[in-house]
């Protein structure tokens, strides 16, 4: 990722921080049939290996898993964004020399990935998943609701994943290299949008 000093992320805590609250990643592999990539919620352990480790799984029909991968695999996750209109800087009234851009927070994770079919293995990541999912609701759902028998037979239908992850790539570009008052403007014009992303970019520019 092409990332410019002014939009560098490397503390650790932000990045990890970053990945929780984007909630659905990208993992990608590279196979000798080509790049293959699977929307994925993937549960972080950040405190297994320097950086963390990503656990998930994925729908044993899925060919991702039986391609063997060609180096490392790579998780893309996406943090709020936005569309940055050039009519927003102050100094758009001085010189006109301005264009749009985009705001957004994006992390890389990348590792060694590997696959597991054991069923208890399995069984407690997807109940760490569900509850880390569910722990905000009035009436968390439990995997232990369930009949036992129907989990078990859900749970041959997937097979789980395990990605140390060996470096972290981060970015947060939210307008850093703008000015002051040029900040301030996206920061308003972005508060007054009625897409609650965009509400969430503005509040992450510095003013």
């Amino acid at each position: 990722m092409y990332v410019p000093p002014a939009f560098h992320e490397d503390d650790l805590t932000a990045l990890h921080a970053a990945m929780r609250d984007a909630r659905l990643s990208n993992l990608v592999t590279a196979t000798a049939e080509g790049l293959v990539a699977t929307p994925l919620p993937l549960l972080l352990a950040p405190d297994e290996g320097p950086f963390g480790t990503l656990y998930g799984h994925l729908a044993r029909a899925n060919p991702q898993w039986t391609l063997p991968p060609t180096g490392e695999a790579m998780a893309l996750f996406m943090g709020p964004d936005a569309y940055v209109s050039p009519s927003w800087y102050p100094s758009k009234l001085e010189h006109q020399k301005v264009v749009p851009t985009w705001n957004y927070v994006a992390v890389h994770a990348y590792g060694p990935i590997g696959f597991f079919e054991d069923a208890d293995r399995l069984l407690e990541v997807v109940t760490r998943l569900t509850n880390l999912h569910e722990q905000p609701r009035a009436k968390p759902w439990s995997v232990a609701d369930a009949p036992e028998a129907f989990i078990r037979a859900q749970l041959r239908g997937i097979v789980g994943l395990r990605m140390p992850i060996t470096r972290l790539e981060g970015k947060r570009k939210m307008s850093q290299n703008r000015s002051e008052a040029d900040r301030r403007g996206v920061a308003a014009g972005l508060a007054g949008s009625e897409r609650a992303p965009e509400r969430d970019v503005a509040k992450l520019i510095p003013v």
